[in-house]
């Protein structure tokens, strides 16, 4: 599988000092399941959807696709982080052309407050920044998710404006790799 760009997909395993990052398969279904089923997770992501209906609904292996990587904490799914491509024409942009790569997160409520999101999404800008030197990422966060605005200052974004949308106040910010002197 190729992502847009030529990169090849799935790159192989990110591994941290704590985590891997690495292709879906089918033994995080049930993770999956849990991660969007979770009233707490779901507080800042348009709620929670009924367990059922995912059950019924989530394919064999969820999440097989470029740009998503399934966070692993001791041979287990405690969360994904995802590198999207953003649709050209959505505001607000940081490249005129749009089309930025947009940086997302989602892991389960037992794996807050251990720092386990700022180091897989590390590892993964740091993926990113190798693969597509120079390029920048973009973050959309609600203004009133303080742990997502924090996370997002230690990682490096600068805000770049904030704006209404899905009723709320959203966050938009940039970050850009640094890039080696010639």
């Amino acid at each position: 599988m190729t992502e847009p760009g030529s990169v090849v997909w799935p790159p192989a395993p990110i591994e941290t000092e704590r985590l891997v990052l690495r292709e879906s398969e089918a033994r995080d279904r049930a993770g999956f399941v849990e991660l969007f089923s979770s009233p707490e997770v779901g507080t800042y992501v348009g709620g929670a959807r009924p367990r059922e209906q995912l059950e019924s609904a989530m394919p064999e292996v969820p999440g097989r696709r470029p740009g998503l990587f399934v966070v692993e904490r001791d041979g287990a799914m405690i969360g994904m982080v995802t590198l999207d491509r953003r649709d050209p024409g959505r505001e607000p942009r940081v490249a005129p052309e749009g089309g930025e790569a947009e940086l997302g997160y989602l892991f389960l409520p037992r794996a807050w407050g251990s720092g386990y999101a700022g180091e897989a999404c590390v590892a993964a800008l740091g993926w990113f920044a190798g693969v597509h030197p120079g390029e920048p990422v973009v973050l959309t966060t609600r203004s009133a998710n303080g742990r997502a605005m924090r996370l997002a200052e230690r990682l490096g974004f600068a805000e770049v404006e904030r704006f209404e949308e899905f009723g709320a106040e959203q966050w938009f910010g940039a970050w850009t790799p640094e890039t080696p002197a010639d």
